[in-house]
């Protein structure tokens, strides 16, 4: 631009050289303007352009595959929760001795010593039902118990009525645990335990995997008979 205002300013004023000047200038922006057209166009068209980086990312995400969405409750098997009362089961259950129904009774207001988990051990439809009675005083577990929807109501399963036993559900596994006493073992501290894994087989359960532990009696309260301190000598 320089070079041509050079030019412009050095005319001698009779007008022929300034208009071959201005019409050079023309020519030479016109020029420019297509080799910038010629430009554009082969970087939206040619083989190195934005485009074409454009068209490879669609193509690597079209390669692999649609992007996976997190499965729905109801699509991953979760079951839905349905809550139940476990004192009208207990009730209700005719394999339950009439006195484990007469004990059960609340320990304060209206609320009754059991627990009650949810979860799929027969591979039913719905969740089935695992309820451990305990004492009062001590939560001792006397009694644990296993129902199955049968229809529009549930069926026991499975039962134990026992000195201390507690069941729990573990990834589709029966898990009951016994504690084993032995003679003039306190009620806190018993002498060891029974853990009984049982899997559901049929329309019942088998006995899968067992552990006996033995408890430490050097530590807490267990009831374990310490010599008494001697007194000083010369005191």
């Amino acid at each position: 631009m320089r070079g041509l205002g050079a030019r412009i300013d050095g005319d001698d004023g009779s007008g022929g050289p300034r208009r071959r000047t201005l019409k050079a200038a023309s020519i030479t922006a016109v020029a420019v303007l297509a080799a910038v057209a010629v430009l554009l166009t082969a970087c939206s068209t040619g083989g190195t352009g934005s485009r074409d980086e454009g068209d490879a990312r669609t193509d690597e995400v079209a390669s692999a595959g649609p992007v996976p969405t997190s499965p729905s409750p109801s699509s991953s098997g979760q079951m839905p929760a349905k809550r139940v009362d476990p004192i009208a089961l207990i009730k209700a259950d005719p394999k339950i001795g009439s006195r484990m129904k007469d004990d059960l009774k609340p320990c304060v207001a209206d609320q009754y010593p059991v627990d009650t988990s949810y979860g799929n051990l027969t591979n039913g439809t719905s969740p089935d039902v695992v309820v451990n009675v305990m004492t009062c005083g001590d939560a001792v577990g006397i009694g644990t118990f296993v129902y199955r929807e049968n229809g529009d109501g549930y069926k026991n399963v499975y039962m134990v009525e026992d000195a201390a036993v507690y069941a729990t559900i573990d990834r589709g596994d029966l898990v009951v645990t016994k504690q084993v006493y032995a003679k003039g073992d306190p009620v806190a501290y018993p002498s060891g335990e029974d853990v009984i894994t049982y899997r559901w087989s049929g329309n019942k359960f088998t006995q899968h995997d067992w552990v006996h532990n033995d408890y430490s009696r050097a530590v807490g309260d267990g009831g374990l008979d310490v010599p008494p301190t001697p007194e000083p000598s010369g005191s």
